[in-house]
């Protein structure tokens, strides 16, 4: 069973399945999406990376976008996949957002186990995921995005709590994600390569050559993340094309309206226009 919402305004994806959501995984892929996987009864096992890594029943493991994904064995388990549009659009404490420590916090793959109780709180919870994605109404999106928060709030906690996952493994793509948390954090005041560069004591070549396997050249990361969050103020505040420029560290406008319209096919006014019919 396959439930999927889409946001047109945003282009928001969130999909809730079991492992039939990832059997196009056979070959490793690069996943494109956060992905949370929740075994259930049965054991799962994944080569993340190149890396062979076992997932133990009742255990959860979240997955970034930019990790390559093989499913070797995975069986009555839970996914949750969303993008960028989805959950990051909308602000969050550093400890749970995209760049939080599920996904770019963290230099392992965070996997959690699931005592009992938590168990029977994330059936719950799931059900309610479920139920919610039969309301097809104006605060549908508002109240997944309350319940992937409340997810990801608990499973936070419980990596967390846990200390036998600090030696999981060293990923090979540490350095990707390293990246992703700096553009996270410093993507409105500086757009260079050589600027992300230099704090990790690499040359601009050398993140070009990491990257080239991911099919994103790392300004492109960069450019994504500057029109994500003009999208994000586009369509939550009411701020003008002008103000969001100024915000996201570009001192002519112009500067961004091209980025935004060579990005999405529109200008950020246009943006705004269609926002506005479509509500």
């Amino acid at each position: 069973m396959t439930k999927t919402f889409t946001e047109f305004a945003t282009n928001a994806l969130f999909t809730i399945g079991d492992e039939a959501l990832l059997e196009k995984f056979d070959e490793s892929k690069q996943l494109e999406l956060f992905t949370f996987i929740r075994t259930t009864t049965t054991p799962a096992s994944l080569i993340i990376d190149s890396v062979p890594v076992t997932v133990r029943p009742h255990s959860i493991i979240a997955l970034t976008t930019i990790q390559f994904v093989q499913v070797v064995t995975l069986e009555k388990s839970i996914v949750y996949q969303f993008n960028r549009e989805f959950y990051c659009i909308k602000d969050h404490d550093k400890e749970v957002s995209c760049a939080g420590l599920l996904f770019f916090g963290n230099e392992h793959i965070p996997i959690i186990d699931l005592p009992i109780e938590e168990q029977k709180k994330y059936n719950i919870l799931h059900e309610v995921f479920i139920d919610e994605m039969e309301h097809h109404d104006p605060i549908q999106a508002e109240m997944l995005r309350m319940l992937m928060a409340r997810y990801i709030i608990k499973t936070t906690r419980l990596l967390k709590k846990d200390q036998g996952i600090a030696t999981i493994y060293e990923s090979k793509v540490d350095l990707l994600r390293k990246f992703n948390l700096l553009v996270e954090t410093h993507f409105k005041e500086d757009h260079s390569v050589s600027f992300y560069a230099e704090k990790l004591f690499k040359s601009p070549k050398t993140l070009s050559n990491n990257f080239s396997k991911v099919g994103k050249s790392p300004l492109q990361i960069i450019h994504d993340r500057i029109i994500l969050e003009a999208k994000r103020q586009l369509s939550y505040t009411d701020k003008t094309a002008k103000e969001i420029a100024y915000e996201v560290g570009f001192e002519d406008a112009s500067h961004l309206s091209r980025m935004f319209k060579k990005n999405t096919g529109l200008s950020p006014t246009a943006f705004k226009k269609q926002l506005e019919i479509t509500i």
